[in-house]
């Protein structure tokens, strides 16, 4: 893992986020890209430099958040981007080699009881970037005890599991599988793929609705310090990913960090 972007919004926890990412890039020597997209929705009488005056008050703002995280030797680069959001997201974690993309969980919602909010949720749900979203005010620890929640252990797509392998060698993690059988289940869905088995340590078998159930279900037992899904049109974000807000109601696991693969198939 060389290469970690960090989207920054205005936030309360921005400057706390950016310290879990600074310490976090820092265990896998990786460089951190702190980035803000915003966008203009041109009009008659619109200035011409306001492209400029945002541009140039962005790199202030972001300047302004890194002056207030100790960076310990990490290499950071700040970038700020015109465009939508998800495109330029996909665009540029493309042309810069991007290996993970760290989100908060609310950004800029001020509402107390979501979980996820419209920016983030629309980055998990729209994208396909490999995503770790960290907890907020959630202080940077070794990863030793990773719960994988998964519907079907069938891998068809390279590098698949690559974020995960990454932080389960960095940190010598245990790796807890829970297949959960839905109404969707087909045969050979538990079925472990050889690229997977090595690095699991124990197997938990359920029979839920969906894979989120299954985990409210099990995760307090494995009591892990990362929790790990997949994208998936029926997978685990399947019922939440009705609206880009996700509320801590429908998901309680808002006390740990949850990696999202980019997909298995």
């Amino acid at each position: 893992m060389k290469n970690i972007l960090v989207p920054v919004g205005s936030s309360p926890n921005a400057v706390s986020h950016l310290q879990y990412a600074v310490d976090f890039a820092r265990a896998f020597d990786a460089k951190l890209f702190v980035v803000q997209i915003y966008n203009i929705y041109s009009k008659a009488g619109t200035m011409i430099k306001v492209d400029e005056i945002l541009e140039r008050e962005s790199l202030n703002f972001l300047k302004a958040h890194i002056a207030k995280v100790d960076t310990k030797g990490v290499e950071i680069y700040i970038k700020t981007y015109k465009g939508k959001l998800v495109e330029t997201l996909e665009a540029k974690s493309k042309s810069l080699n991007i290996d993970l993309i760290m989100l908060e969980p609310r950004t800029n919602s001020v509402k107390e009881e979501v979980y996820l909010g419209k920016t983030s949720g629309r980055i998990i749900k729209q994208t396909n970037i490999p995503a770790l979203i960290v907890p907020e005010g959630y202080i940077y620890k070794p990863i030793i005890y990773i719960l994988m929640a998964l519907k079907s252990a069938i891998i068809k797509k390279d590098d698949a599991l690559k974020p995960l392998l990454d932080i389960k060698n960095q940190f010598k993690s245990i790796v807890n599988l829970l297949l959960v059988k839905t109404p969707f289940h087909n045969d050979g869905d538990f079925d472990i793929d050889e690229e997977l088995k090595p690095i699991i340590t124990n197997t938990t078998y359920a029979e839920n609705a969906t894979t989120f159930q299954g985990v409210l279900e099990h995760y307090k037992d494995n009591d892990p310090d990362l929790l790990c899904v997949v994208r998936r049109k029926r997978g685990f974000f399947n019922k939440l990913w009705e609206k880009n807000t996700i509320l801590k109601k429908d998901f309680q696991s808002s006390t740990l960090p949850v990696l999202v693969l980019s997909g298995l198939k």
